[in-house]
C-alpha cells in the first residue's frame, strides 16, 4: 500500500504468479518420504478431500430440508455431523499441506472430483435423506481403507493415522447413530 498525499491508498485488481501448481509438492527432505509418494498421497486425500466436503453440504442440505415427526432431533443430529465432518475437512486439507501439496477448496474443484451421487434439488422424506448420507459415508469409508493401505504401504505413517483415527472413526460413528434412525419401531406403543 503507498500513500498518496499523506493518505493510505489501497492498490486494487493486483494479480501475482502462482507460487505452487496444483498436483505438485514442494521439496521437503526433512519429511522422510520420497517426492513421488508425496505426490501420489496428495492426489488421493484430494479426491478424499472432496468426498468429504460433498458430504458435508449433503448434511448442511438435509438439515435444511428435514421435516416430519423426527424433524427436530434429525435437524440436530444433522448439525451436529455436518459439523464434525468440517474438522476433518480441516484436518484432510492441512495433511495435504503439510506434505508439500496444494488442497483443494471451492464447489467447482468439489463437483469436479466427487465420487458421491448428486442429490435431487428438491426435499426427500427423512428415511430417503438419511439412506442418501449412509451410501455417501459408504463411499467414504471405502476410499478412507484404500488411502490407509496405501499410505501403510508407501510409510506415510502420519496420513494412515489421520485417515484411520480421524476419518475413518468418525464416519463409522456418524454411520451408526444414521443407521438407528432406520430401525423401524413405532414413535408410541398404543398397546
Amino acid at each position: 500500500m503507498k500513500t498518496h498525499n499523506g493518505t493510505a491508498t489501497p492498490h486494487f485488481h493486483q494479480v501475482r504468479r502462482t507460487i505452487q501448481e496444483f498436483g505438485t509438492v514442494t521439496h521437503l527432505p526433512t519429511l522422510q518420504l520420497p517426492e513421488e509418494h508425496r505426490r501420489e498421497i496428495c492426489d488421493s486425500l484430494n479426491r478424499a478431500l472432496a468426498n468429504s466436503m460433498f458430504l458435508r453440504d449433503l448434511y448442511k442440505k438435509s438439515h435444511w430440508q428435514t421435516s416430519g415427526a423426527t424433524f427436530y432431533s434429525l435437524h440436530l443430529l444433522f448439525d451436529k455431523h455436518y459439523a464434525e465432518q468440517l474438522d476433518l475437512i480441516d484436518t484432510l486439507a492441512e495433511r495435504i499441506q503439510i506434505l508439500g501439496g496444494v488442497s483443494i477448496a471451492l464447489a467447482a474443484d468439489v463437483a469436479e472430483m466427487t465420487t458421491i451421487s448428486r442429490p435431487p434439488r428438491g426435499r426427500e422424506e427423512p428415511p430417503a435423506l438419511i439412506s442418501r448420507l449412509l451410501e455417501s459415508h459408504g463411499e467414504v469409508i471405502r476410499q478412507t481403507h484404500q488411502l490407509a493401505r496405501r499410505a501403510s504401504i508407501l510409510e506415510d505413517d502420519g496420513t494412515n493415522d489421520v485417515l484411520v483415527s480421524e476419518v475413518l472413526r468418525t464416519n463409522e460413528m456418524q454411520v451408526w447413530f444414521l443407521s438407528e434412525h432406520l430401525v423401524d419401531v413405532p414413535l408410541v406403543d398404543a398397546d
